[in-house]
């Protein structure tokens, strides 16, 4: 079938919209309808360059939609089905889905290549008669995909696919980077620097684990109002403001735990997040950065002599297959907001202008969706 899809011909560049042919879905792969897809710093960085990736590429790692074909031999969907399309597929046999950590599954391996999680060599998105990248086996910047069933995490039918897709990767990033890799607990004071569609819910869900302060590093207004409004005990504009609060409410210890959402990530963020946390603490990197970035300066002396740590963050260590109709029910019972940070819905064709915006700082979270 032929479908209009966001593809990423060059890096740095802009999405160009074309028309694709996808195949049929196969043993264990659906036919989605696309219905919402996030517009997230992780594209961003891919049409920047700084993730190294195949191209040209059809774009979008956060999606929800309907099961409009199910491969032959496939059980455990069928057509009507919703689903919230997983960046990170799970093959529930490798070491990491053993443990309980479907986040670091083996299958994750292609999600830059644009293959087949199981099959370095196989697509199912072609264009001008070639083979065609699909980022994370999801493509949701096309208004159809076929995925793995790897990919595909059924969810309740009355729920908004627009937030579930969210829940595909910035609420479960933002939220698990709190409450599991930070391991936030009751009477906390946590920071959390960059108040976006990741942080957002970083906010959230240290509230939610306990947090007797939240504070929030954000140089840009209506971000800081937000996270007010949602779990944050104070709102500062940058990250030594934040640093030095925590100091003046912890007798000058410092922040249990500093949470790195920032959608650029410098090595410096990372050595001034180091200094607003006691001893023992935890600095969590949750956020990426361009090449510039990938050092970061710090002193290992007083990291060994003050036992902080400095944790990464791979979707929060989120587990999807349970975590995410976890998240979708917390956000049903009205526990979890989702809805009010969805700032602007852009059709297909404005792709361009939601990561322009997105850069902007206009918007918290951004989405495309499908008529």
């Amino acid at each position: 079938m032929r479908s209009r899809a966001a593809v990423l011909r060059e890096t740095p560049g802009d999405f160009e919209i074309v028309e694709i042919d996808i195949d049929a879905p196969r043993q264990n792969e659906l036919l989605v309808q696309t219905v919402a897809a996030g517009i997230c710093h992780s594209d961003d960085h891919m049409r920047l360059g700084d993730l190294k990736m195949a191209l040209p590429m059809v774009g979008g790692h956060e999606g929800a939609g309907v099961v409009v074909g199910v491969g032959p031999n496939t059980v455990g969907f069928e057509e009507g089905d919703h689903v919230v399309l997983a960046w990170i597929p799970s093959c529930g046999r490798c070491r990491w889905c053993a443990q309980g950590r479907q986040n670091l599954c083996d299958l994750g391996a292609q999600t830059l290549t644009g293959a087949r999680p199981d099959d370095p060599d196989s697509y199912r998105f072609h264009l001008d008669g070639r083979d065609l990248a699909q980022v994370c086996g999801v493509g949701a910047f096309s208004e159809f995909t076929v995925v793995s069933v790897a990919s595909a995490i059924k969810i309740p039918k009355h729920l908004s696919l627009e937030a579930a897709s969210l829940a595909a990767c910035s609420v479960g990033t933002g939220w698990g980077s709190a409450v599991k890799v930070g391991a936030v607990g009751p009477g906390d004071v946590v920071i959390v620097a960059g108040v976006g569609g990741v942080g957002i819910h970083a906010v959230q869900g240290a509230a939610m684990a306990g947090a007797a302060h939240v504070l929030v590093a954000e140089p840009i207004a209506h971000k800081r109002d937000a996270a007010l409004a949602y779990g944050a005990t104070a709102a500062f504009e940058n990250l030594a403001e934040a640093s030095d609060a925590a100091r003046a409410l912890t007798n000058g210890q410092g922040a249990d735990v500093a949470i790195l959402t920032i959608g650029v990530v410098e090595g410096s963020h990372v050595q001034e997040a180091l200094g607003g946390i006691r001893k023992g603490g935890a600095v969590v990197v949750v956020g990426l950065g361009g090449e510039s970035a990938r050092h970061a300066t710090f002193s290992a002396f007083d990291l060994a002599l003050s036992e902080k740590r400095i944790l990464g963050s791979l979707y929060g260590s989120c587990t999807p297959t349970y975590d995410i109709p976890m998240l979708l029910r917390l956000y049903d019972e009205g526990l979890l907001e989702i809805d009010d940070f969805i700032s602007r819905r852009y059709p297909l064709e404005r792709i361009n202008d939601g990561f322009a915006d997105m850069s902007a700082g206009e918007v918290i979270k951004g989405i495309v969706t499908y008529p």
